[in-house]
């Protein structure tokens, strides 16, 4: 601990224990939006491969990856990456190759992750890969794991988990009872690792980011840079306050996001955000993120239940919405959401657009027009759009998305400033330069701060930007010139 404390005195950094809260990251000076909090390599990961799609053990990229030609589980893009994870591969190679091949195909990503760590720490204990301050088992160690509040069910089923890493690795005396702690602590610590557009590709453990805690009004940011998590402020952070980000999807009512983070990660948030539970703001916020419109079309309130139970009041016009209405109206969604799910989409993609769009027009006459579910379907709608190249019925639902986004997110979220990103992307495709350029200057000035300014994929993005300008320069003069 004195190590690691030395190393985040370093970077102006510290740990307190809090009462209600355990360790906790602080900072001992002002950091603004957009720097670099704390950087650290995964102790251990894995991707997430399936059926469809591979990617390499080492980088997480797809392109001319190869079989490991022992286990032919493992990929590779070529032999840089092959040999950065040799001295451990080659150990859970060895015990993959116990498995009859059919069920080392089954082994999931979670189970390598598990396999992957035992394996880490004998190799370190042995001094094969090298110990350093933010890359020991310690770390993992000092996670928290809430076995005692797991229900039986889940207890039995990390027990059978630890089993089967048992069965590949074969260790002499193995610890079955902290594997199965430790996979308690990959439900609550282990993190996604996405791409530069939040897509998933694997699963890691970084021990020193998973010492920040929660917050739904969080001020700082969680990404990747290839495999490396980095956190940066979103906000001003002023010297002597804790460090939070995410662990969850924020857009959502309080209850809905207490729900999900005490079926996930076992606990009650008590941020700022949390705190207004039950007072009128967030009364309403929950009523338009997840309730439902008011009946007149031209009104934008927000419905409660009416105190007879004859229905839902809309707190702008008083207008009553019966129950018998929307219970009509939420039985036909759930009739077509059932269709749009078992739709196969892959084979038919016009006929799953239309079948969405049936839906959408469904809720929209249902839910208020900020509501999640709304916007769900619409993000749904805006990807199968892209996937058949429709860019100016994608342009419109993409900006439909945003004023959503920028309700239900903080101003810096990445979230909206990928959205904006594809806006200006298809604005620029369709000839629209000048509302082109507006929509990559937001992108950039919001990527900026969650992605830094210097990755390839903001590269990407400031070239994108340059070009754009320059044409609509370009276009500017030739019209001057026309007149």
């Amino acid at each position: 601990m004195a190590n690691l404390q030395s190393f985040l005195r370093d970077r102006c950094l510290t740990v307190l224990n809090l009462p209600d809260k355990g360790r906790s990251l602080f900072t001992s000076r002002d950091f603004r939006p957009g720097e670099v909090i704390l950087r650290q390599e995964p102790y251990v990961s894995v991707p997430n491969n399936n059926s469809s799609e591979s990617r390499c053990d080492g980088c997480f990229k797809t392109d001319g990856l190869k079989k490991c030609s022992g286990c032919q589980v493992v990929w590779y893009c070529g032999s840089s990456c092959q040999k950065s994870e040799w001295k451990l591969h080659r150990h859970e190679c060895k015990a993959l190759c116990r498995l009859e091949k059919e069920k080392r195909m089954l082994v999931t990503p979670t189970i390598r992750l598990m396999v992957k760590l035992c394996l880490k720490r004998n190799l370190q204990n042995e001094k094969v890969i090298p110990i350093t301050t933010t890359d020991n088992y310690n770390l993992v160690e000092a996670l928290v794991s809430h076995m005692s509040e797991l229900d039986e069910k889940q207890l039995m089923l990390y027990a059978q988990m630890a089993n089967l890493v048992n069965l590949i690795l074969q260790f002499p005396g193995i610890d079955l009872k902290e594997i199965a702690e430790n996979f308690s602590k990959f439900s609550c610590n282990a993190h996604s690792i996405c791409d530069s557009e939040l897509r998933p590709e694997g699963i890691g453990l970084f021990p020193l980011v998973s010492i920040i805690n929660h917050s739904c009004s969080p001020n700082a940011v969680l990404v990747f840079e290839e495999k490396m998590a980095v956190v940066r402020a979103m906000d001003n952070i002023s010297e002597d306050s804790e460090v939070t980000i995410s662990y969850i999807e924020t857009a959502g009512s309080t209850l809905t996001r207490q729900k999900s983070l005490k079926e996930q990660y076992l606990f009650h948030c008590q941020c700022a955000r949390c705190s207004n539970i039950g007072k009128p703001h967030d009364i309403e916020e929950s009523a338009i993120l997840e309730g439902y419109r008011c009946a007149n079309e031209k009104c934008n309130g927000f419905l409660l239940r009416d105190p007879d139970d004859k229905g839902f009041v809309c707190q702008n016009c008083m207008l009553l919405r019966s129950k018998e209405e929307v219970k009509k109206l939420a039985g036909d969604v759930k009739t077509v959401s059932a269709k749009a799910l078992a739709s196969p989409s892959a084979e038919n993609k016009q006929d799953a657009i239309a079948l969405y769009k049936t839906f959408e027009k469904l809720q929209e006459k249902l839910y208020h027009s900020f509501s999640i579910t709304l916007m769900r379907t619409r993000e749904k709608l805006l990807k199968m759009l892209m996937e058949v190249e429709s860019w100016r019925e994608a342009l419109d639902y993409c900006k439909l998305i945003v004023p959503v986004y920028q309700r239900v997110y903080p101003a810096t979220h990445p979230l909206i400033g990928l959205q904006f990103y594809t806006q200006g992307k298809l604005e620029w495709l369709l000839g629209q330069t000048e509302e082109a350029v507006s929509s990559l200057i937001k992108a950039y000035d919001i990527l900026g701060i969650s992605h830094g300014t210097s990755t390839p994929f903001m590269k990407e993005l400031s070239a994108k930007l340059d070009e754009a300008r320059a044409e609509a320069s370009y276009k500017l003069l030739a019209l001057k010139d026309g007149n």
